[in-house]
């Protein structure tokens, strides 16, 4: 998910983003744990995502303070 589409979204949808990426990422780990995940390179871009939303949501927060 590139920067500038999380930009455009609201804080409540990059809320609601992050629960959705770490309920994926928590599949992911037990997948990988299993033996069973098709991409583990995935798990590293979930977890890159999800500190690139949380970035953008303080910068946020801090432009509203």
């Amino acid at each position: 998910m590139k920067s500038d589409t999380i930009r455009e979204m609201t804080v409540e949808e990059m809320r609601h983003k992050i629960s959705d990426k770490n309920e994926e990422l928590l599949n992911l780990r037990f997948q990988n744990t299993i033996g069973q995940v098709e991409n583990p390179q995935r798990i590293k871009t979930v977890r890159r995502t999800i500190a690139r939303i949380k970035t953008i949501l303080n910068q946020k927060k801090m432009e509203a303070a």
